[in-house]
């Protein structure tokens, strides 16, 4: 029986295996980095993040709305994805009084004791996450006896996985590269396989392969828990993330939701 994985990432992993992927715009370019990444606009970051997440999801390329990013998710229980850089309150009334149906995802630079309160009946508010950055810096990849790893290239997108000896993915993750950028998603390790280190070498793993393609500053979004691991490897906390959905009235179509 195979265990149920554990996820180091905050991200949602439903609705990813069948999902083409598509070129985005341009890649974003960054010039100089600072050596903590809290030092970085986090407006750059999360619209780093943004053009990431959907790459490594296949969906389309998140639009630009002014002071917040709109991303046509275009799934069952994830139509439509709002990303805000900072709480403004004006911003998120319009949003969710006006433009919100069903489907509808919030992702907002604040914390969830912040955000709850303005936001109307129906609407779901989820388990804290953070915004995390970091400059990427090369290191050898951790060498866990009993596991083997295998690297898969197809850009924008690298992934990694560490294969027990009894042939199943142990650990894997993945990194949209764009650009001077890299988004770090779906970092999951088996349940039966934790404690190894694998977290560890599969970040090892996609840091080299991203510095390999010109990336030079990482970007992700973590659980709670997953936050510890990142903040261990050298990851700075930018920003709590507030994740919030318009809950599907229909109790079988809401089952179809993404985190």
């Amino acid at each position: 029986m195979t265990s149920a994985p554990s996820r180091e990432d905050a991200e949602d992993v439903a609705h990813t295996e069948s999902l083409p992927l598509r070129r985005m715009n341009a890649p974003l370019a960054a010039s100089a980095f600072p050596s903590n990444a809290d030092a970085l606009e986090r407006s750059a970051l999360v619209q780093a993040w943004a053009q990431g997440w959907a790459l490594s999801r296949g969906v389309p390329a998140p639009h630009a709305r002014g002071d917040h990013l709109r991303i046509d998710v275009g799934l069952p229980g994830h139509v439509t994805r709002y990303l805000l850089p900072h709480l403004d309150r004006d911003l998120l009334a319009r949003l969710v009084s006006t433009q919100a149906r069903s489907g509808t995802w919030l992702k907002i630079c604040a914390s969830p004791t912040e955000v709850a309160p303005l936001l109307p009946p129906g609407w779901r508010v989820h388990e804290p996450e953070f915004l995390m950055g970091t400059v990427l810096v090369d290191s050898d990849i951790p060498q866990v006896e009993g596991y083997r790893a295998r690297i898969e290239l197809a850009l924008p997108l690298l992934r990694a996985e560490l294969i027990a000896a009894a042939g199943e993915v142990a650990a894997s993750g993945q990194a949209a590269v764009d650009g001077a950028f890299a988004t770090f998603d779906q970092i999951v390790t088996a349940d039966a396989h934790r404690r190894r280190g694998l977290g560890r070498a599969v970040m090892a793993a996609l840091t080299r392969g991203a510095r390999d393609r010109g990336a030079r500053q990482g970007v992700l979004v973590a659980t709670e828990a997953g936050a510890a691991l990142y903040q261990a490897l050298g990851w700075s906390m930018v920003s709590p993330v507030t994740a919030a959905s318009l809950v599907e009235s229909d109790p079988a179509a809401g089952a179809l939701a993404a985190r």
